[in-house]
Parts: structure tokens; C-alpha cells; sequence
């Protein structure tokens, strides 16, 4: 694997400086131009590409930081490229109108990215962008890599455990004094906080959970945050989510806020009605508030009581090697392709490869790294490894996760589909003659929606009942299912005000650059979530999304509202149907970013989209 970072990094990232030569060199008006602008991006996509999934997954810390290292240089190659006015008058002096449409949409693209990185300013302004996006790659490299390094663990005891699964009792020996070490690793924090009876062990798993990344991050974000809002003004935007909306759906910075707080306002009836619940529930255990420590637990034990769904109990039917062939097998059907399982170079055991064919013919390639290790990226995402362009490249994505290796809770199991969405999104969309809109290359607040869709066949009783099956083979019961939706209807307003409480931290923290960050965090969770934080805990320096999502986590709820309105398109009785699910699948999601979202969503629905499904849902 080091030799294909050198090859797919070192190597691919000085071809690409061949080609911006030639670039270079190009007469003006020359219609080559464009077609050598396409080289360079694909060259400098598969630099990327691979040196960021090797530096979030590889074991080898000396593999890790020559990957980060080709990260600095991708990015300072890209700011490059982008300040280069020789190259802009290559591109400028093309005539749109000798193009077609995807020429003149990736020309319109190229021209507006370089205006963004300011190739039209002085020298000394260049000069700063240049300066700015150096800092910026490797603030947002420390960012990260202190919350992937930072795993932390809490001593508890033994007796703590009491309320958890077996399997994670037995996977959780005491040492010689009586105590446990509960981590902070997805399969360990979460179980605990959801299961655990003893309030004062919850509460210390929590405290180290939310503290995450804390002190080390805090001055990185500030200064990420202070550096981003000169990157901004320096090219005359109000502030930094004014410059970043600029390219996405939602348009501006302030509307951003306006979506929060709508959003907000839809769920605060229902939300408050949810706490209303889980306060009475708390209330039998002498508990006055519903807080970080607390809030998962009284969400299982509300749907354990209240609707006959222990989560404990839903697990059986959901071993890891089940679900793993049943989303294949899932995917398969919908989307008509086929998996064949490969040996292909990887940098863990644990990786599986498979082959994607489309009516024999083969699509790409994709990597399943879905269990926790030390010092591996600690979310769920899904990575690009190779960019697809039609006739040159097949594309090949990695979906990296941290779950159990036995039974799963049924969240994970929609995580999986999630994640797996825009894996299938950046496969079937890998046959573009145009890197730039290759894969899940669309406006980024719509990236969530096909994955959030994704999730419908998670939920659906004749779905799962094809692979989650318990020991004895017996299939999960129907009935189980519409108890379990049912469920999962309790509190989704309450968790919605959670999730904009994200939103607006991403979006404030950049607006404002608070000089104290704890502060600021509290008064957006009184602004925004239902659920009381922790004293002394500070969320915001283990937020992996700030670095990437930077100020725009608001997409995961936008995109919500519009996977909502695309799965009214289908028949919940019938949600293989080939009809509807090939249009999706060729309107929607083969195409990538090479037309605007709103359209390729139009073009499925037969109309623009809209809020209704969305409204329905959540008063539902």
C-alpha cells in the first residue's frame, strides 16, 4: 500500500504538474485547453483521493504521515493551480458557446472556483490565499488528528455494567482491582450511555466522551476559525458561511440560519412533548433533567416500556456477517447490479473488496473497512480512493466505519445503509467524461439525500426479514418492525432539535468566532437542544464535522427534506420495483454533479421538490 500512495500520490501529483505546463503552453483559444484542464483535475483527484483515506485509515503512523504530507502538498498544489493567471486565461479565452453542455458547465465551474481563490486580485492578495490555504490544510489536519489519536478511556466498575448486553459484559473482563475500561470508540461509548443503570458511571462515560479532543483542539479551532474568516474578507465575503454557501444550495450564509431556525421552530411542539415523556420516565429514578448521561438511556427505556422494543433484544437478529450480506444482497436488487467478492491490495485485514457490475459489464470497485482499531478514523464515511471518469478510470470508494463484530443494534444497521448510499452514489456515478462532476461531486447540501433514503429499506419489515434472522434462523417478526418504526417515532422531533443544535454551532461558530467556545456552545444548546449538556465537557473539540463540514452541517437536515420528497416516489409496498427504482437510480444518482441537484430531483419527481413529505413526517 505504500508503493500505490507513491504511485497514486508522489507520482500522479507530478503528472499533473507536467500537464499544467502544457497547459500553460496552450494558444489561447485553444478548445485543447479544457480537455488538459480535465487531466490535471483527474490527476490531482487521485493525488488526493488516496492521501486522505491512507492518513484516516492506515495502521502505520509512518504511512499516516507521509499521506498527511501529500495532503499539504495536493492542497498547496491546488491553491497553486488556482492562483495561476496564466491557466485562468487559457480557460477564459474559451468560447462556451463552441462547447457542449458539459463543457461549458465544467468551464463555468473552473472559472468560478478560480474567482473564488482570488486570481483576479494583486499579487499580494494571491500571495495571502496562497499563505491562508497552507495553514488552513494543516489546521484541519491537527483537527482531526487529534480526535482519531485521541481515544481516551474510563475506569468503572464492574458492577457498572449491569443493564448491558452479555456479549459486551463478556467482551469487557475486570481487571485484578474490579474495574473496566469503557473507551471512547463508538461500540463502547454508545452501548453504555444507551444501557447502563448506574447514573454516576453513565455520567463519567459521558464526560469523557463529550470532552473528546479537549484541550488540545481548542486553540486549533480558534485559530481555523480566525483563519477562515480572513480567507473570506480577504476576498470581500461577509464572513466565512457567506463564502461557503456561495456553492451550495442553500445560496447564502444568512439563510442558513433562517433554515435553522425553521426548522427548529417545526420540531419545538413535538420536542418538548418528547421531553415531556422522557422527564416522567426519568422521574421514577429521581431524575430532574434529561441530560448528555442520560438521554439515550430514558429514549431506550420510554421505547422498551412504552412500546414493548428492547434494543438489547432487537440485536439478535442483527449479526454483523448477516447484515453485511443482506446489504449486499439489498443494494443488489435495487440498484440491478451485481457484487463479486475480489483480492485486491488493501491496508488491513479486516478490509473486504467486491467488484460492482451493471449487466456483466464492471462499474468500479468498492472497500468495506467497518470495524474500530486504534488511531482509524472514529465516524462513519465514506471515502473516495479513485475518481471514475468514462473510458479512463473505474471508480473505487471505501466506506470506513466502527462497528461491533457481533451483534448489531439496529441504528447501526441504518448507519450501514446510510453510509453504503453514498457508496453506491459515488459508483454508479463514476462513468462521467468530467472528474469534476464524477461520483457524489454535487452540491454538497444535497450529498446526504440519496443516503438518507437509503435508510427507508432499513426500516422495512419484508427487507430485513431477508437477513435478520436470530440464532435458531428465525426471521425478525413483522410485528417487532412496526413496533420498532413506531419507536423511532417517539423523539425524532426531540433529536431533530438535537441535530440543529449542531447546525447552528457549525454555523455560529464560524459567523461569530467566539472568544470563549465553551461559553458560546452552552448558549446554543439552550437555544437549540432539548438536551441539557455537561458541566465542563466541550463538544465542539472532538465535532470532526467542523473541519470538514466547516460551517455547513445544516445539509444534513436540508438534505433530509429533499430524501423525503424523492422516497414519496416510491410504493412503500412495493420498494423494489424496478420501474421507479432503475428511473432513481439513472436520474438521480448515475449522473453525479453533471446537472444542477434541484433538476436531477425535478427530473425524477416530475416536479421541483418540496417540503411536504418532510412536514408530514415530522408531525407525524
Amino acid at each position: 500500500m505504500t508503493d500505490w500512495l507513491e504511485e497514486r500520490g508522489t507520482e500522479r501529483l507530478k503528472a499533473a504538474g507536467d500537464l499544467v505546463a502544457a497547459l500553460r503552453d496552450a494558444p489561447l483559444g485553444d478548445p485543447t485547453a479544457l480537455e488538459l484542464w480535465n487531466d490535471v483535475s483527474l490527476a490531482l483527484a487521485d493525488a488526493s483521493s488516496v492521501a486522505s483515506l491512507l492518513a484516516a485509515v492506515h495502521p502505520d503512523p509512518d504511512v499516516v504521515a507521509r499521506a498527511e504530507r501529500i495532503e499539504i502538498e495536493t492542497s498547496g498544489f491546488a491553491t497553486d493551480l488556482h492562483l495561476d493567471r496564466e491557466v485562468f486565461d487559457r480557460l477564459s479565452a474559451l468560447d462556451p458557446d463552441a462547447l457542449d453542455d458539459g463543457g461549458r458547465r465544467v468551464l463555468t465551474d473552473a472559472l468560478r472556483t478560480f474567482r473564488r481563490s482570488g486570481v483576479d486580485r494583486d499579487e499580494e492578495t494571491r500571495e495571502q490565499v496562497r499563505e491562508l490555504d497552507q495553514q488552513l490544510t494543516e489546521l484541519g489536519q491537527r483537527f482531526s488528528r487529534v480526535i482519531r489519536e485521541g481515544r481516551r478511556t474510563t475506569r468503572v466498575t464492574a458492577e457498572a455494567l449491569a443493564g448491558l448486553p452479555a456479549d459486551f459484559v463478556e467482551a469487557h473482563p475486570a481487571d485484578a482491582d474490579g474495574y473496566v475500561e469503557i473507551s471512547t470508540d463508538y461500540p463502547d461509548t454508545h452501548p453504555f450511555l444507551a444501557y447502563a443503570h448506574d447514573r454516576d458511571a453513565r455520567l463519567a462515560v459521558a464526560r469523557t466522551f463529550y470532552d473528546l479532543g479537549h484541550p488540545d483542539n481548542d486553540e486549533v479551532l480558534r485559530e481555523l476559525l480566525d483563519l477562515r474568516h480572513r480567507r473570506a474578507r480577504l476576498l470581500d465575503y461577509e464572513d466565512w458561511p457567506s463564502f461557503d454557501a456561495e456553492v451550495k444550495m442553500i445560496g447564502s450564509g444568512p439563510a442558513i440560519a433562517e433554515f435553522v431556525d425553521r426548522i427548529s421552530d417545526a420540531a419545538a411542539d413535538a420536542g418538548r412533548r418528547d421531553l415531556g415523556v422522557l422527564l416522567e420516565r426519568a422521574a421514577q429514578d429521581g431524575v430532574e433533567e434529561i441530560d448528555l448521561a442520560s438521554s439515550r438511556y430514558y429514549l431506550e427505556a420510554v421505547k422498551r416500556e412504552h412500546h414493548g422494543v428492547d434494543a438489547q433484544q432487537v440485536r439478535r437478529y442483527f449479526a454483523f456477517d448477516r447484515v453485511h450480506d443482506g446489504l449486499l444482497a439489498v443494494t443488489a436488487r435495487l440498484f440491478g447490479v451485481t457484487y463479486e467478492r475480489v483480492e485486491a491490495p488493501v491496508w488491513h485485514e479486516d478490509v473486504t473488496s467486491f467488484d460492482v457490475l451493471l449487466d456483466g459489464e464492471p462499474l468500479g470497485r468498492i472497500h468495506l473497512d467497518l470495524h474500530p482499531r486504534a488511531s482509524k478514523y472514529n465516524h462513519a464515511a465514506q471515502f473516495t480512493l479513485v475518481p471514475g471518469v468514462r473510458g479512463r478510470q473505474l471508480p473505487e470508494g471505501v466506506l470506513v466505519c466502527n462497528f461491533p463484530r457481533g451483534l448489531m443494534e439496529h441504528r447501526d444497521v441504518v448507519t450501514l445503509f446510510h453510509e453504503f448510499g453514498h457508496l453506491m452514489h459515488h459508483t454508479l456515478a463514476g462513468r462521467q467524461d468530467w472528474v469534476r462532476f464524477s461520483g457524489v461531486s454535487t452540491e454538497w447540501d444535497f450529498v446526504e439525500a440519496p443516503s438518507q433514503m437509503l435508510e427507508e429499506w432499513a426500516w422495512d419489515a419484508d427487507v430485513l426479514r431477508t437477513f435478520a434472522t436470530d440464532a435458531e434462523g428465525e426471521p425478525i417478526p413483522a410485528d417487532l418492525v412496526a413496533r420498532m418504526r413506531e419507536a423511532e417515532e417517539f423523539g425524532k422531533a426531540f433529536l431533530v432539535r438535537t441535530q440543529m443544535f449542531y447546525a447552528a454551532l457549525s454555523y455560529y461558530f464560524h459567523l461569530e468566532r467566539p472568544a470563549d467556545l465553551a461559553a458560546r456552545m452552552l448558549e446554543l444548546y439552550d437555544a437549540y437542544s432539548l438536551v441539557r449538556p455537561l458541566p465542563d465537557t466541550h463538544f465542539y473539540a472532538g465535532f470532526g464535522h467542523l473541519e470538514g463540514y466547516s460551517s455547513g452541517y445544516y445539509t444534513y437536515m436540508w438534505s433530509l427534506v429533499i430524501a423525503k420528497d424523492l422516497f414519496s416516489a416510491f410504493d412503500p409496498a412495493a420498494l423494489f420495483a424496478p420501474e421507479v427504482a432503475t428511473r432513481y437510480r439513472d436520474a438521480v444518482l448515475a449522473p453525479g454533479g453533471s446537472a444542477d441537484a434541484a433538476d436531477l430531483v425535478a427530473d425524477f419527481l416530475g416536479r421541483p421538490y418540496d417540503t411536504r413529505a418532510f412536514e408530514a413526517w415530522l408531525g407525524r
